[in-house]
């Protein structure tokens, strides 16, 4: 992202949000019972300089606020000035983290009039830099820690959550932070983020969200070093006391909020995978790496194709990444594959996974179950034909030399790994590739879009996990479309609590994708992206949520209900930031 200067920003009129209706036709809500600098302190229940003149007479604020009534669309104008004299991006996503910590309705607003500038800086990449730095620019509480020392307290500690009501809780132990590894404690940036996203497309009201850290420790050296830093001090807990932790968390959740949407969020390989096979029949839960990210990149990969019109069951498939994103994108392509026509074993064979150690062969004994799964037989265009296993690993060249993949997926945080030879290696044998540099933060990305369009003469479909502008080529302008999880958990939120939803089964990801798929933009125009745009994320949303609960009512996993019903329900139940009318005496100011 571009930095400021400092200089003083001219004034511009804020975008309409989208579902917008007028500032003061907020819900009506019964007076509250704070008053004064307790109701000011409350970002839940501020309201700052929008409170009507009868609430602050009735709520104690005169005196306590300026005399100068405002609309939350002249407070929303003016926090976005402050926030365009941020001159680093750091300093930008603090300014932000302090207006959620201080008004939720402004916070929300703000980024709803601007989403396509402010959701990078609340979200990925900069939420890394805000995870990295968590405990220098720690300012107030917001969500859960949970720390290994209290372990024969959590559902005490769960008890004392800010707000009784949750309909989604976000968790991480802070291993595998974006592309930046373990944070430790540090990690509760990115379960804080996700759910501003829960409630700024999903519209799940904040209220009901918990972000929580299970802090097991780090090994970080960095913050262990660090005299600032806020989490347990001590070595990550691994083995039986690591799972024994985990259960004894998922119990609480279930004693105390069983309804409740858990998701699983940067956890490591190692444990990603095994916790979800564990807990997914017993609550409402999934894995954003695992079943998130594939579903968004399931939705691009086949409205890429339809652009082509060429079958999923026709695509050879690498990916440079084997961990649990890796896996599971490959898993959720293998079951479209099937879907299309392809016999299991048809279809493994028709992915390539390569990770540090090569490419995933019959002859490693260091693969995972899941791993093995797509552990390629001994094969001769790669120089081997049974024997010895090969003096080198086979690396991504080989492959995509030996292979010819018509699409390519990068979730390794390897930046730059995609390079001009391989590229072009793949577009020599392909008329338009598919190429999805997901990783992040942007220097993780495994290329930049401008490169992967000029190595391949335009032709390449290209989708990244980090924002890019838009690439100017051949005489236009070709926008590049963020295939971020964003467009699909906040939705699978919405249609779980829409639906009433007791699981998160393998059907409903699928109408996600499914159904995300159906709206790229470049199915009606061939320039288009592969997703919509993210000022049109609340509208996707609800058009995911529908499909996603539609399919829950076919796995017999949410109540009966008919189209229309499930519609209203989902029009009812995504939260849009306006300020409440409180009662005063009877009546709403």
């Amino acid at each position: 992202m571009t930095e400021g200067t400092g200089a003083a920003v001219p004034a511009r009129p804020a975008a309409p949000s989208a579902g917008s209706a007028r500032d003061d036709d907020g819900p009506v809500r019964p007076r509250p019972t704070l008053r004064g600098m307790d109701l000011l302190d409350s970002p839940c229940f501020n309201k700052g300089t929008a409170f009507s003149e009868a609430e602050r007479a009735a709520f104690g604020l005169n005196g306590l606020l300026p005399p100068q009534v405002e609309s939350l669309a002249e407070q929303a104008e003016r926090a976005y000035r402050a926030y365009r004299r941020k001159t680093d991006d750091l300093e930008r996503h603090i300014y932000l983290r302090a207006l959620q910590d201080t008004n939720e309705v402004l916070f929300y607003r703000l980024l709803l009039d601007h989403m396509d500038e402010l959701m990078p800086v609340v979200y990925t990449p900069v939420v890394a830099l805000g995870c990295e730095e968590f405990s220098h620019v720690y300012r107030r509480p917001r969500g859960l820690f949970v720390p290994y020392p209290l372990r024969g307290e959590i559902a005490a500690l769960l008890r004392n959550r800010p707000h009784p009501d949750v309909d989604v809780i976000v968790v991480t132990d802070g291993e595998r932070i974006l592309g930046i590894g373990d944070q430790g404690a540090g990690g509760l940036g990115i379960p804080i983020g996700k759910l501003s996203l829960y409630t700024l497309i999903g519209g799940v009201p904040p209220d009901r969200t918990l972000p929580v850290v299970l802090d097991v420790g780090t090994n970080n050296p960095e913050r262990l070093r660090d005299p600032e830093y806020l989490g347990w001090r001590h070595a990550r807990i691994t083995g039986p006391e690591y799972d024994a932790f985990v259960r004894q968390f998922v119990d609480a959740v279930k004693a105390e909020l069983p309804t409740t949407l858990l998701q699983w969020e940067d956890f490591s390989a190692a444990h990603a995978r095994p916790i979800l096979e564990r807990y997914r029949d017993q609550l409402p839960t999934f894995n954003d790496d695992i079943q998130g990210t594939a579903a968004v990149v399931l939705g691009v990969v086949s409205a890429a194709l339809r652009a082509r019109r060429a079958p999923m069951r026709e695509q050879r498939i690498a990916i440079f990444g084997a961990g649990s994103a890796g896996v599971g994108i490959a898993d959720r392509l293998r079951a479209a594959m099937v879907e299309d026509g392809l016999s299991e074993p048809e279809a493994r064979r028709r992915f390539f996974l390569v990770n540090r150690g090569g490419l995933l062969s019959a002859d490693r004994t260091d693969l995972s179950e899941a791993q093995r799964v797509y552990a390629a037989p001994p094969d001769p265009r790669f120089g081997r034909d049974g024997g010895p296993p090969a003096a080198a690993p086979i690396g991504l060249s080989e492959v995509v030399g030996a292979v010819r993949p018509t699409v390519l997926i990068g979730v390794s945080t390897v930046g730059g790994a995609f390079s001009e030879p391989i590229v072009r290696e793949m577009a020599a044998h392909v008329d338009r590739p598919i190429v999805l540099p997901l990783s992040n933060p942007t220097a993780r990305s495994e290329a930049a879009p401008a490169d992967l369009l000029r190595w391949t003469d335009g032709r390449a479909l290209v989708a990244t996990g980090s924002p890019f502008p838009p690439v100017d080529f051949g005489g236009r302008s070709v926008p590049i479309a963020q295939c971020n999880n964003v467009y699909v958990f906040p939705a699978i939120g919405l249609g779980l609590i829409a639906g009433r939803a007791r699981r998160v089964t393998d059907r409903m990801l699928g109408a996600a994708a499914r159904a995300l798929g159906d709206l790229a933009p470049v199915l009606r125009d061939p320039d288009g992206p592969l997703l919509p745009p993210v000022t049109e994320l609340r509208s996707v949303a609800r058009e995911i949520a529908f499909a996603v609960a539609t399919a829950a009512i076919e796995d017999r996993v949410a109540p009966e209900a008919t189209p229309e019903e499930l519609r209203d329900r989902i029009r009812a139940a995504q939260w849009a930031p306006r300020y409440p009318r409180y009662a005063v005496d009877g009546a709403p100011a």
